[in-house]
């Protein structure tokens, strides 16, 4: 991600925007870009209102734009009767809100959201994907990095799994369950639930008839996937 959004410089590869190399032009890349990063990086010594207004202007929007986006933002994270306040005395979550609301600001043609909805109340999480997913429908193309498997699942259109760095596999969520088996069958065993993988219900339900001990029949996740597939990986290593 950092790569990617042009704070670190990679030793080799390419990274293409539309076709144009971000190496070779990054000042034109970040304006085009909205980035919500982990760790709080909002301007300390400004209000939430001034750290909106501070991004607009970076970004040449025109001022009456920038007022009225600020006013929507502060409204829709609930942060509005705290916007005069300087941020240094926020709590975790409202400083995520914030961050999230700045990176939107602009509405930039590509989001990066890293780990987004850490900190955030379940109320919260709804409201950000909410306006994520009508940003997305505007146009703009939403790169989330997330550890919450439903996120992933409910939300993407494409899915990486990643494992030290490497790209594990590349699909749709849909099309990752399926590789693995739609339906699972959680068997409960003296060494712990052992998880078996179908492609149809009716295998499902054939296998499960012919157990003795205490089972289940479930609908496959994404998260199953992730542990098959590259989380058996990192308890190997």
């Amino acid at each position: 991600i950092s790569m990617l959004t042009t704070q670190l410089k990679p030793d080799g590869g390419e990274i293409l925007l539309d076709g144009d190399s971000v190496l070779q032009d990054p000042i034109t890349a970040r304006s085009r870009i909205g980035v919500v990063a982990q760790h709080n990086n909002l301007d300390r010594s400004l209000t939430a209102r001034e750290n909106l207004l501070f991004h607009a202007r970076y970004f040449g929007m025109d001022p009456v734009e920038a007022e009225k986006k600020a006013d929507e933002y502060l409204e829709k994270f609930g942060l509005t009767q705290w916007q005069d306040d300087y941020v240094r005395g926020f709590s975790g979550g409202m400083a995520q809100r914030l961050k999230i609301a700045r990176a939107m600001m602009h509405t930039p043609e590509i989001l990066f959201l890293d780990e987004p909805t850490t900190g955030l109340d379940p109320n919260y999480r709804e409201i950000l994907w909410e306006n994520m997913l009508e940003l997305n429908r505007k146009g703009t193309t939403i790169f989330l990095t997330t550890h919450y498997m439903e996120e992933a699942q409910n939300l993407c259109n494409r899915v990486a799994l990643m494992d030290h760095g490497k790209l594990e596999e590349v699909s749709t969520p849909q099309a990752l369950i399926e590789s693995l088996g739609a339906y699972a069958v959680d068997e409960m065993t003296a060494d712990g639930t052992q998880n078996h993988y179908f492609h149809t219900r009716q295998e499902a339900i054939r296998y499960l008839e012919e157990l003795t001990g205490q089972a289940s029949l479930r609908e496959t996740t994404l998260e199953d996937v992730f542990v098959e597939r590259a989380g058996k990986h990192l308890i190997s290593k």
